[in-house]
């Protein structure tokens, strides 16, 4: 599991603490792709809408994959 954290950290995806509601994981991913919180959410639900059911497999394999941010910088 560290060497799928160290990978998403080096491509800079980790759950944020900064403007996170629940786990941090779309804001994480907005921040790496330079997407402000909201409309990084508003994306997400659009492209889950497209997929119904898909939300319950891919943000908690997102929240279990991708490094806390205080994770992430404690490893540098």
């Amino acid at each position: 599991m560290d060497k799928i954290h160290d990978s998403m950290h080096r491509h800079g995806l980790v759950r944020s603490r900064d403007g996170q509601i629940f786990g941090g994981v779309i804001s994480g991913l907005g921040r790496r792709f330079d997407v402000d919180p909201w409309p990084a959410r508003v994306l997400f639900v659009a492209g889950l809408m497209l997929l119904p059911g898909s939300q319950f497999l891919i943000y908690p394999l997102l929240w279990v994959l991708m490094p806390a941010e205080a994770d992430a910088t404690a490893r540098t």
